[in-house]
């Protein structure tokens, strides 16, 4: 009987390096940080950047901001694609986004130390800021690719008021080239992600795999809530039109919402007050809301009920209340094909492995929206991310790029 090659991917030891050193770019007093467009990011994107040039690959950075690199395939093809992402959100976790990274470059590596090679050129692709960013924009290198990244977007300011298209061109973008740099359907064969699953089903079935078959779309709105700002010991209780009063009763009906709706999640993760101060009734509330679902419909009912919610506080508390979109990714089906090819890549490396949906977001659902895509996860422990105390066992990885690198070899031979 022939040898399994894929039994010698990866170097374990390769990868667990590859991973701490990523993850110990960050801040010493917020630990595995690396925001968008900050120098930390820019110095992990140089080590990157590097090791993708030592691992033999061609490093470019696209109009949009994303780090490819690219080797040649044996023929004339469009690109298989491995994606992920090495930003992060404040106080993250030391995985997310990085072992898609990491294990594509140690793929990479092992496929040229075993002798094989592939029929279509790979790329390998760090996408710019798929964390949410302070322009109030996410995924926005994959959103440059597929010219999702529209001047609107890009003329979102922070609270600096500088311009999402300014501190692109700063890291190296050329926001006026992205229109011409968008690719289209066809130019991208297949998209592979592997990814912690940053939620507990596989932690607690005790199966270090699944096959990805769709992702969860994500909408969200800022929030304005104008009352009127006064003194807080000489405007009686009747009287305050109390910007903060009404942005928690908007909270706890939107709560409300979200626990009334199955396979459904939402969140309100973000709250500032004006002015701010102990003894001024508040006069103004931003938060951000947000909502996810795999299923559109269900998306769609609860943006309905909670602008509805919206009106109702605001008549009863005396204020109003102003909702703009802020992003709106539809759920993603993975490609038939793809599921199929990651389910056997995951069930060759491990037999137990499941079938799941994705509750989070990922680069993967704009590449979705221009070319096939697949998605392999490996456990979070506890189910926690976005959290310093994010954890995978490195067994488990190695299990992952293991099956990343099957599936890649089946779509090589399929697409």
């Amino acid at each position: 009987m022939q040898a399994d090659p894929f039994r010698g991917i990866p170097n374990t030891e390769r990868l667990a390096a590859g991973i701490a050193a990523l993850a110990a770019i960050t801040d010493p007093e917020q630990p595995y940080t690396r925001r968008p467009f900050t120098e930390l990011f820019q110095r992990g994107r140089l080590w990157l950047r590097e090791e993708m040039e030592a691992a033999g690959l061609r490093a470019t950075l696209d109009a949009a901001g994303n780090l490819v690199g690219r080797q040649a395939g044996r023929e004339d093809l469009p690109p298989l694609m491995i994606g992920s992402h090495s930003d992060t959100v404040a106080g993250g976790g030391r995985f997310d986004g990085v072992i898609g990274m990491i294990g594509g470059l140690e793929i990479v590596r092992s496929l040229k130390e075993l002798g094989i090679s592939l029929r279509h050129p790979l790329e390998v692709v760090d996408f710019l800021a798929e964390e949410p960013t302070d322009f109030g924009v996410s995924t926005v290198g994959s959103r440059g690719m597929v010219g999702s990244l529209s001047p609107e977007l890009l003329a979102k300011t922070n609270e600096q008021g500088r311009p999402l298209s300014e501190a692109l061109a700063e890291l190296g973008g050329r926001p006026e080239e992205v229109p011409g740099q968008v690719r289209r359907r066809g130019d991208i064969a297949a998209y592979l992600e592997l990814h912690i699953e940053q939620g507990p089903v596989l932690d607690q079935e005790g199966i270090p795999l699944a096959s990805v078959t769709g992702i969860a779309g994500i909408r969200r709105f800022n929030v304005i809530i104008d009352g009127e700002p006064n003194h807080a010991g000489t405007t009686p209780m009747e009287l305050r039109r109390d910007a903060l009063v009404a942005a928690s009763r908007f909270v706890i009906e939107s709560e409300l919402v979200f626990r009334s709706e199955g396979n459904s999640v939402g969140t309100i993760g973000y709250l500032q007050i004006s002015p701010n101060m102990a003894n001024v009734v508040p006069g103004q509330a931003e938060l951000i809301v947000e909502m996810r679902s795999i299923d559109p419909q269900i998306i769609d009912r609860i943006d309905e009920r909670l602008h509805q919610k919206a009106k109702e506080v605001a008549k009863e508390r005396g204020v109003s209340i102003k909702m703009d979109p802020l992003t709106d990714a539809t759920p993603v089906q993975a490609d038939p094909r793809l599921i199929e090819i990651t389910t056997q890549a995951c069930r060759e490396t491990d037999p137990r492995a499941l079938v799941l949906p994705s509750g989070a977001g990922h680069d993967a659902t704009q590449i979705g929206t221009i070319a096939p895509i697949g998605m392999i996860f490996v456990p979070s422990r506890a189910g926690i991310s976005h959290n310093p105390a994010e954890w995978t066992d490195m067994e488990d990885i190695a299990l992952g790029v293991q099956a990343m690198a099957r599936a890649l070899f089946l779509a090589d031979e399929a697409f």
